[in-house]
């Protein structure tokens, strides 16, 4: 799993947040998105990989700007993550 964090300008409330989540859903492997108009960024968990390029090909057409990009590997911790044994 990945996690996407992704800056985007030009989000000024509720509906421009969901917006970007249907438009970011449209990305292949996408699990989950997050948007806040407030911080500015759209979070994604994804079970690849996403490239910047691939990520503002979506954005672009909003009417939103790609500010920033960071992809990380990202372990979803469960429930009950805390009882695994190391």
């Amino acid at each position: 799993m990945y996690k996407i964090t992704v800056g985007i300008d030009g989000m000024m409330c509720g509906m421009c947040e969901a917006h970007m989540n249907e438009a970011m859903r449209k990305l292949k492997g996408v699990k989950k998105v997050a948007s806040s108009h407030k911080k500015g960024i759209s979070e994604i968990e994804a079970e690849r990989e996403i490239s910047e390029s691939e990520i503002n090909a979506v954005v672009e057409p909003t009417g939103y700007k790609m500010t920033s990009y960071k992809c990380e590997p990202y372990e979803k911790k469960g429930l009950f993550g805390f009882l695994k044994k190391s």
